[in-house]
């Protein structure tokens, strides 16, 4: 697994633009990544510095059609603080 396989996607919501403003950034991360990868992974694919990580185990929502139901998969979801001398990353200043 490469550092860049550790992204899936960055998580674009009302609270993750709130962050943008403190470079607090949200991505959705492989479920076996731990802080240390999410870390190393971020500052290879954008070039920044990284002060801390925080992650969160999303459950599986339940969903129903008809009579059969089931749950979406679980995922997990990392808060990224970058350093204050730190560019911001590139992708999220549009969305300021």
């Amino acid at each position: 697994m490469s550092l860049y396989d550790i992204i899936i996607k960055p998580i674009l919501s009302e609270k993750s633009y709130a962050g943008i403003e403190g470079k607090k950034y949200a991505f959705k991360v492989l479920p076996s990544a731990n802080k240390l990868q999410i870390k190393a992974a971020v500052e290879t694919a954008f070039g920044v510095k990284v002060a801390k990580v925080n992650t969160v185990s999303v459950k599986g929502k339940r969903k129903r059609q008809g009579k059969t139901q089931g749950y979406t998969s679980d995922w997990k979801k990392a808060y990224v603080q970058l350093t204050a001398d730190s560019k911001s990353i590139e992708f999220f200043d549009s969305l300021k």
